[in-house]
């Protein structure tokens, strides 16, 4: 039996070696240089809580039981470990926790003595199991069974409402002899805490207990009541809450070009500049905080320069919003999985008990990404189509794997990530979606699986006589585009419905389009006849447009018509735009051209800009834009070692535990050629290791335990007591050398 830990890890294979440094990562951080570090850091508080926050229920009863057992000062039997636990734990699930308690070096040693790292002690509640601590008293006597015999009803419901756990109970009546507890406490059955707490001692309640003494343990996880939703109808859905954000977001960057909210100085976006993007997406503000985060987070906004800085879109939003939905919401989907934000804690109150903003680090939360992977591989379980009953049942089967993980707020990240996940179509009627699926394992599949469940685009909508068209899905990119620009969307959903107004269209034709180009597009994309009152406004519209050309001088404007110059300049709008005369049919103005334009549409002329050659010039404003920041991308956590770094990890150690092991003889300083090259020989005659101390190449001092083979040539070849590797070291580095006598 192995009378350390760090004995038992030298007795441990490889493999377990390596598997412990995968499921305990800091412990390889630094690397060890030898087991007994590495046994060291195990036994470390800070590492302990680490490694125990990833075990579920019962394993953590396992521990709590290990414990109330004292297997962290002497080694205990599996047997009494069965006992603790009573008849509920099945052999084969006891098995499985303490499988994973030793892979973790929580527990070590055969079944006859199984031994706990005392800082386990630490980790387990004040009261492991819900018991009191041991008493020296009565209770701790052989006479206990005799007194618990001789109690009064009365007094065995206060032992009993004790021994449900915790054990500590706060009552006055203890000052009165003749009550119930001053009867108990006066029979040592009760321990006195403070004049007013009293305590069951573990004795007492693991005698009340009977064959349950840790009482009810979780055994199974609970039930998550599936549901089968349809994989088809979850996917359809996913594919329509897909666009949706897609349009939500594109209105988010279009109003906040137009006009960007302040940072406060604080830091984050007020609330009444939340509620403004919330009317302006039509949601409410909860997903309006969401958005807002999100495009944070991918970098489609950002704080822009100066003394008062606003959220601003980024110039990265313009690329991204040129790509197809796919792509778009791909993009969206990496970074919510992965940015290190709560959108959910927002209008929350935080520890000083001010209101978090959006936008703000209150919001910024480390462990995110590592809450929502969990969440959704526990939707990834189920099959595909298939929901839990309730959020709630996802909430209590993730609490009972890991209970010790979410702190506080640990129910309610799972709702915010359903519903974060729902808004997104990672996730359709609290079931995971199939691209879901891929954004969660195979983050290369995400557009493959969305192309799959979006609708195939439309390439025709269908007029109607109020001016509308109704486009029946979503439509091709190049229609869509078009529409945009000489329609307005009046509601979006399923059915995205297009107005035509006189200013939708006067907008289609400052970006250069002629009234042929609308007759055309109308025509050719409509599935319905071209009413006659969308024909007549665009070409009312058209007849008036550009009449009045304006240029770049600082600017200019003229028109082949001298009476609609003369009543430009009659216009009692006009003296604010500074125009001057300079031709029958010329006009010019200090004013910068947009400046010009504008006015003379406020005052009721409809211009056209146009440029050097005499095309239209497209003056569309494209709202403000700032350089994005380069946030580096937000990682769940460190890489996983593998398995090449784990086995040289684990040799390393190996090596170091050797040379650290190894009793050698005097080890004195190298002061002639000759000495090391008899030691060296004598070494390799007998088949003895030496141990040898040296400089490298590059200055950096090591040692090595060597079986010498071959001398000559001024370099020493040997084996490697430890990996067996074949090693040349030079003569003249080696700094010190003493033959191994044996090992320890």
């Amino acid at each position: 039996m192995p009378d350390s830990l760090v004995d038992w890890l030298r007795a441990q294979d490889d493999e377990t070696l390596a598997a412990l440094l995968r499921l305990r990562p800091d412990l390889g951080v630094p690397p060890p240089a030898d087991l007994v570090v590495l046994a060291t850091r195990a036994g470390i508080r800070a590492s302990v809580h680490r490694a125990c926050d990833d075990l579920d229920s019962l394993t953590l009863a396992v521990l709590e039981a290990a414990v109330v057992a004292g297997a962290d000062t002497a080694p205990v039997p599996l047997d009494e470990l069965r006992r603790l636990l009573g008849p509920d734990v099945p052999a084969e699930a006891l098995d499985r926790a303490l499988r994973a308690l030793r892979e973790r070096a929580l527990l070590w040693g055969p079944d006859e003595g199984i031994s706990l790292v005392p800082a386990a002690r630490e980790v387990v509640p004040r009261h492991p199991g819900g018991l009191g601590r041991p008493a020296t008293g009565p209770a701790g006597s052989s006479a206990l069974p005799e007194l618990l015999a001789a109690v009064t009803p009365e007094e065995r419901r206060v032992l009993d409402a004790l021994a449900a756990g915790p054990p500590i109970g706060r009552s006055r009546a203890g000052s009165d002899p003749d009550s119930p507890v001053g009867r108990l406490l006066a029979r040592g059955l009760l321990l006195r805490v403070d004049p007013e707490t009293v305590e069951l001692p573990r004795q007492v309640g693991l005698a009340l207990r009977g064959d349950r003494p840790m009482g009810a343990v979780p055994v199974a996880p609970p039930d998550i009541g599936a549901r089968d939703r349809g994989a088809d109808v979850v996917d359809r859905t996913a594919g329509g809450a897909a666009l949706e954000v897609l349009r939500r977001l594109d209105l988010l960057i279009a109003f906040w070009g137009r006009t960007p909210p302040p940072v406060l100085r604080s830091g984050g976006l007020g609330v009444r500049e939340l509620r403004r993007a919330a009317r302006e997406m039509d949601t409410d503000e909860t997903m309006a905080a969401l958005l807002v985060e999100l495009a944070l987070a991918a970098d489609l906004v950002g704080e822009s320069d100066g003394v008062a800085p606003d959220w601003v879109p980024t110039t990265t939003a313009d690329v991204w919003g040129a790509g197809g939905p796919e792509v778009r919401w791909s993009a969206l989907a990496r970074t919510w999985l992965d940015m290190a934000r709560m959108p959910g804690l927002v209008g929350r109150k935080d520890d000083a008990g001010r209101p978090i903003s959006a936008l703000s680090d209150g919001v910024r939360r480390p462990l995110a990404p590592r809450d929502r992977r969990r969440v959704l591989a526990g939707l990834a379980e189920l099959p595909p189509g298939t929901a839990p009953a309730s959020a709630g049942a996802l909430a209590d089967l993730l609490a009972w794997r890991a209970p010790r993980r979410g702190g506080r707020l640990r129910d309610e990240v799972v709702d915010w990530v359903l519903a974060e996940a729902t808004v997104l179509g990672v996730v359709a009627l609290d079931a995971l979606t199939a691209p879901g699926r891929a954004l969660l394992d195979n983050p290369d599949r995400i557009v493959a699986a969305l192309r799959a469940t979006l609708p195939e685009p439309v390439g025709h909508v269908l007029l109607q006589a109020d001016l509308t068209a109704v486009a029946p899905g979503p439509l091709e990119t190049a229609l869509a585009r078009e529409l945009d620009l000489v329609g307005e969307v009046e509601s979006a959903g399923g059915a995205t419905v297009y107005r035509f107004t006189e200013a939708t269209v006067r907008r289609a034709l400052d970006a250069g389009r002629s009234a042929a180009d609308l007759h055309e597009l109308f025509a050719r994309r409509s599935a319905t006849p071209v009413p006659q009152g969308l024909t007549y406004l665009v070409d009312d519209v058209a007849r008036r447009h550009g009449q009045l050309r304006g240029g770049a001088a600082a600017s200019f404007l003229r028109s082949d018509d001298e009476v609609l110059i003369a009543e430009v300049l009659a216009h009692p709008d006009s003296p604010p735009l500074e125009l001057r005369r300079i031709a029958p049919t010329v006009l010019v103005s200090p004013l910068p051209l947009v400046e010009l334009m504008d006015g003379l549409r406020a005052a009721g002329f409809s211009p056209a800009a146009e440029d050097t050659g005499g095309g239209v010039l497209d003056l569309t404003d494209r709202g403000r834009r700032t350089s994005p920041r380069r946030r580096a991308a937000s990682r769940s956590g460190p890489p996983e070692p593998g398995a090449d770094q784990l086995a040289a990890l684990v040799a390393r150690m190996r090596s170091g535990d050797a040379t650290a092991g190894v009793r050698r003889g005097t080890a004195a300083p190298v002061t002639t050629n000759g000495s090391t090259l008899d030691l060296l020989r004598a070494a390799a005659a007998a088949r003895r290791a030496v141990w040898i101390g040296f400089v490298d190449g590059h200055g950096v001092a090591g040692e090595r335990v060597l079986e010498p083979q071959s001398i000559g040539g001024g370099v020493v070849e040997g084996r490697d007591a430890v990996d067996g590797a074949v090693h040349r070291v030079p003569l003249h580095r080696i700094t010190s050398i003493a033959m191994v006598e044996d090992s320890v």
